[in-house]
C-alpha cells in the first residue's frame, strides 16, 4: 500500500481547498478509504472512534465500496470526501475552513487496517 496526498496550503478562514489521495499498491475499489488530520500539539489519545492508529490523529471522514460517506462532528456540513477508482484517487473537498481545521491531512485505506499513511499535506488556516 502506498498512499501520496496533495493539495494542502496556506488559506484564511472561510476558503476552500481540495485535498487529493493518490493510491498505488492495491485495488482501490474493493476497500473503504479514510481521512484523518494531526493538529498541532495535539499529542494525547483520544477513543479509537477519533484516533486512527498515529497517536493524537483523528478522523475526519469515510468513503465506503458502495459510495457511503461518513464525517465527524467536527467537519459535517463543510467537508465533502469523494472517490474516483477508475483514477485510484480520493479527494476531500474543504469549505468553510476555521482555524482550528489546521492540521496536517493523510489518507488511509481499509486495504491494510487503515494502517499505512502517506507523508500528508498541511493545512494551515489563519487570518
Amino acid at each position: 500500500v502506498q498512499l501520496v496526498e496533495s493539495g494542502g496550503g496556506s488559506v484564511q478562514p472561510g476558503d476552500s481547498l481540495r485535498l487529493s489521495c493518490a493510491a498505488f499498491g492495491f485495488t482501490f475499489g474493493n476497500y473503504d478509504m479514510a481521512w484523518f488530520r494531526q493538529g498541532p500539539g495535539k499529542g494525547s489519545e483520544g477513543s479509537w472512534i477519533r484516533q486512527g492508529p498515529g497517536k493524537g490523529s483523528e478522523w475526519v471522514s469515510t468513503i465506503d465500496t458502495g459510495y457511503r460517506t461518513y464525517y465527524s462532528e467536527s467537519v459535517k456540513g463543510r467537508f465533502t470526501i469523494s472517490r474516483d477508482n477508475a483514477s485510484n484517487m480520493l479527494y476531500l473537498q474543504l469549505n468553510n475552513l476555521m482555524p482550528d481545521d489546521t492540521a496536517v491531512y493523510t489518507c488511509a485505506t481499509s486495504a491494510d487496517s487503515f494502517t499505512a499513511r502517506g507523508p500528508g499535506t498541511q493545512v494551515t488556516v489563519s487570518s
